[in-house]
């Protein structure tokens, strides 16, 4: 079995898998689709991705608009991060807020990002992330937030080598200015 447990955003759902281990390794399920479909997640995933990042590289906020939105599962299989979401759902109560989690092979914790949000992480050491999506990309409905936009309060993790920030998300809009393009 697998617990469900619903965030400061109820929406956003940290999963904790039932590991079974013994001096073989591991065995866990990390998706079953009638199992989650009871826990309120019916998301139909149509791609898988898979992600490897250094120490301190930021990858965010980024998100599809539609018609590619997308839900994400997010895990990381190797390393940690520190993985972000941020409600873009125009008329949520949460509008603009976020939630924060560390994701590692350790504790092997999962994330459901439903649509309407923007996703990013930090990588707190090399690590290997798996994601499951419910649309393709489309390079033109990419769009994004500043991942340091000091409106958003994000407290993110402070580390002893310099964060890794894609030129492309350096110059993404600031929460206020999407508004006034999306």
């Amino acid at each position: 079995m697998m617990n469900f447990i619903p965030t400061a955003i109820p929406e956003v759902i940290l999963i904790e898998p039932k590991v079974h281990s013994d001096n073989r390794g591991f065995f866990y399920e990390s998706y079953q689709r009638p199992l989650f479909a009871r826990h309120g997640i019916a998301a139909d995933f149509v791609q898988d991705n898979h992600v490897r990042s250094g120490r301190g590289v930021v990858r965010a906020l980024h998100f599809q608009r539609p018609p590619y939105t997308q839900a994400k599962l997010v895990r990381a299989i190797r390393g940690s991060v520190f993985d972000v979401v941020v409600d873009l759902r125009r008329g949520s109560a949460y509008y603009g807020k976020h939630v924060g989690v560390t994701l590692s092979a350790e504790n092997r914790h999962m994330l459901y990002v439903p649509e309407g949000f923007a996703h990013g992480y930090c990588s707190l050491d090399d690590s290997e992330v798996l994601y499951k999506v419910t649309n393709v990309y489309s390079r033109e409905h990419d769009g994004g937030i500043l991942w340091n936009d000091p409106a958003l309060g994000i407290a993110w993790p402070v580390l002893d080598v310099p964060y890794g920030v894609a030129e492309k998300d350096r110059k993404l809009p600031r929460l206020a200015d999407l508004e006034r393009i999306l």
